[in-house]
């Protein structure tokens, strides 16, 4: 992002004078908020509907439950709804002589999102590309982020502004998290954010397989509803894990109509025996060790 210009008079060979933009500004705060911030991780997938929101946000509770401190970035910043999937979306972000103040989710999680910033959730956000890769930079260079374990960007479908610009600011990412569901069209276009994140030089932590089977609750039979199982296949094919295939449980829905956290709601569902498995798997990829207090019950 930065940019060099030779001073009058300067020959070649000799140090060139950096424009310090406000672009380049910003960048630098957002390194110097994240400092304190041991593993950055970002969850995309080249395809909406895949539950890649839900995947952020049920693996940030999901450290938390493990004793992490954890704060998770909505940057899907035109279909922001990490609030919901947490049930703090009648919450809004303060301000502080520190910053913006991010608002606290169930067991202490730190969100920011730009729906928590909005008079009402349902006010549209009307800006082109260039407004919106400098709002996640702004957030991520004012938000009194302090001290954490982890740091978890919700990126919106695709491999547009957002994605780049998390790429481009944040140079010490840990990894990427890919989420996918099972059928051919999720499979193409998935492999298009592989891509994105091999060709960025950011580790592929590994591929989650949402919704991928349905198990009836009467007679235990298990259906593929969505098609054929596409995660493995990429996984192989890219040379990573598959972390999880998380199965399809109507009690999510449920969960969201109450306002509740799905983890926390369901914690002996097969789907949350899934993610807490996923976590322990990404725990052990990264050796991530907790930075302080002890780990809380899993039944908390």
């Amino acid at each position: 992002m930065s940019s060099y210009t030779m001073k009058q008079g300067q020959q070649p060979g000799q140090q060139a004078q950096r424009r310090i933009t406000p672009t380049f500004v910003l960048m630098n705060m957002a390194r110097e908020r994240l400092a304190k911030t041991k593993y950055k991780i970002m969850v995309l997938s080249g395809k909406g509907g895949v539950g890649k929101t839900f995947i952020s946000s049920m693996l940030s509770l999901a450290l938390a439950v493990k004793g992490y401190r954890v704060a998770l970035l909505d940057a899907d910043i035109h279909g922001s709804s990490i609030p919901t999937m947490l049930g703090i979306m009648g919450l809004r972000h303060t301000a502080s002589e520190a910053g913006i103040e991010p608002v606290k989710a169930p067991l202490d999680i730190k969100v920011v999102a730009t729906n928590l910033l909005l008079d009402t959730p349902d006010t549209p956000i009307i800006w082109r590309g260039p407004l919106v890769s400098k709002a996640i930079t702004e957030l991520l260079a004012k938000v009194n982020w302090g001290e954490n374990d982890f740091l978890i960007i919700d990126l919106p479908p695709g491999t547009g502004d957002e994605a780049i610009t998390i790429v481009q600011t944040i140079k010490d990412l840990d990894g990427a998290i890919v989420v996918t569901a099972p059928s051919i069209l999720s499979e193409v276009i998935v492999a298009k954010a592989i891509n994105f994140v091999l060709r960025n030089n950011v580790k592929l932590l590994g591929i989650v397989e949402n919704m991928s089977y349905f198990r009836c609750p009467k007679c235990g039979s298990v259906y593929q509803l969505l098609g054929k199982s596409t995660g493995e296949e990429l996984a192989r094919k890219y040379g990573t894990r598959l972390l999880a295939k998380i199965p399809l449980d109507p009690y999510i829905g449920e969960a969201l109509d109450k306002g509740v956290p799905y983890l926390l709601a369901y914690p002996d569902s097969d789907a949350a025996k899934a993610i807490m498995e996923m976590t322990d798997k990404l725990i052990e990829i990264l050796g991530a060790e907790k930075a302080g207090g002890e780990a809380r019950e899993e039944n908390q």
